[in-house]
C-alpha cells in the first residue's frame, strides 16, 4: 500500500536541507512524552516503538532510563542514520527500521506505541483507517497508545504538506472501538524559530 502523505524522497530532502534542531518539530527533551511514559510505570522490557520518531531524543533519553526493547520507525533513513549517530555504541540495542507507516506490517506486538510525528500527516480517510487498523492489531491487550497530533487550534501545514486537525472527541471516536481514552490535553511546542505549534496529547490504552 502506498502511503498519500508524502513520499521517501520529500522526506530525505527535508532532513538533508536542514540540520534536526532546526526543524519546526524538534524537542530537545521531549519532556510531555517523556512524563506521561512515566506515569505509565512500564517494565524495562517493556516493547516500545516510536512512529516517525527519527530524529527525536525520545528513543536516547529511554535508553539512558534502562528500557531495554526499543524501536523507531520513519520513513528517512537519513533522519535515523542522524539518531545513530548521536546513540553511538547503543545504537545496536535499537530496531531501525525503515519504512512508510502505512506500509508497515510488524511481526510482533507493542506494550507501547508512541506517536508525535505521523499520524496528523495522513489527510484521506482509507489512510487514516488503515492507520487505526494498524495500531489495533499492533498494540498488546492493556498495552498503551500515546498520541500527539496538531490540535484545531494547530497549523493547517507542516513541511510544506497539508495536515489533520483533531481534537480529543475525533481521536476517541476513532480508536475508541479498541481503545480507552485515559487522558487528552492541549500543549504548546515552541519551534526552533520561536515559533508556537498547539498540539494534542492522547493516552489510550487497548481494551
Amino acid at each position: 500500500m502506498k502511503s498519500k502523505t508524502a513520499s521517501k524522497k520529500h522526506w530525505e530532502k527535508v532532513y538533508a536541507l536542514k540540520k534536526n534542531n532546526e526543524l519546526s518539530w524538534y524537542e530537545e527533551v521531549p519532556s510531555t512524552s517523556l512524563d506521561l511514559i512515566s506515569s505509565l510505570n512500564l517494565n524495562k522490557d517493556a516493547a516500545i516503538i516510536d512512529i516517525g520518531g527519527g530524529n527525536s531524543n525520545l528513543t536516547k533519553t529511554l535508553l539512558n532510563k534502562g528500557f531495554l526493547d526499543l524501536s523507531i520507525l520513519d520513513i528517512s533513513s537519513r533522519a535515523l542514520e542522524s539518531t545513530k549517530s548521536e546513540i553511538k555504541e547503543k545504537a545496536d540495542q535499537v530496531h531501525w527500521i525503515i519504512s512508510d507507516i502505512l506500509n508497515f506490517r510488524p511481526n510482533r506486538t507493542y506494550d507501547l506505541w508512541h506517536d508525535r510525528a505521523t499520524f496528523h500527516f495522513l489527510t484521506s480517510g482509507s489512510d487514516i483507517e488503515n492507520y487505526i487498523s494498524l495500531v489495533n492489531q499492533s498494540v498488546k491487550l492493556g498495552g498503551y497508545l500515546i498520541l500527539a497530533t496538531f490540535s484545531k487550534k494547530g497549523p493547517s501545514k507542516c513541511s510544506g504538506l497539508n495536515i489533520s486537525q483533531y481534537d480529543s472527541e475525533i481521536l476517541n471516536k476513532l480508536f475508541g472501538t479498541h481503545f480507552i481514552q485515559l487522558k487528552s490535553f492541549e500543549d504548546i511546542h515552541k519551534t526552533p524559530s520561536g515559533t508556537e505549534q498547539h498540539f494534542i496529547y492522547n493516552l489510550f490504552q487497548r481494551n
